[in-house]
């Protein structure tokens, strides 16, 4: 893996308008929720990957559609490791000290994502 700048310039920029709009539209959605069934409710749609429709369409168009498929195999391990997160968090938040909580609930996250992935890798063998 490695970071190149120059990388950036090559999508159009109707490419990052279309995962703006996405990203947006979902935590618009969010607000929305926690406005009216309360924040643990929106809370639920901000774990959701906002842009991973718009960037799976778009991998799927430049880089094939098995490459979308291993981004959003590994989105899914993310999405559900987030979950862990927010179990973490919603039991130990209010007894526990905040950096704890939070380290503990960001390690789970961690833990529980690539887990799922080795699982998911040994059994596709």
């Amino acid at each position: 893996m490695r970071l190149r700048l120059s990388e950036l310039r090559r999508p159009p920029m109707r490419d990052w308008a279309v995962r703006f709009a996405f990203g947006a539209g979902v935590s618009a959605l969010a607000g929305v929720v926690s406005v009216l069934a309360g924040p643990r409710a929106g809370g639920i749609f901000l774990a959701f990957p906002a842009i991973l429709l718009a960037s799976v369409t778009l991998v799927a168009k430049e880089e094939g559609v098995r490459q979308a498929g291993q981004d959003v195999r590994g989105a899914t391990f993310g999405a559900l490791g987030l979950i862990g997160f927010a179990v973490v968090v919603a039991l130990t938040v209010t007894i526990w000290p905040l950096w704890l909580s939070l380290t503990v609930a960001t390690l789970t996250w961690a833990a529980l994502s690539l887990a799922l992935y080795a699982t998911v890798t040994r059994l596709r063998r």
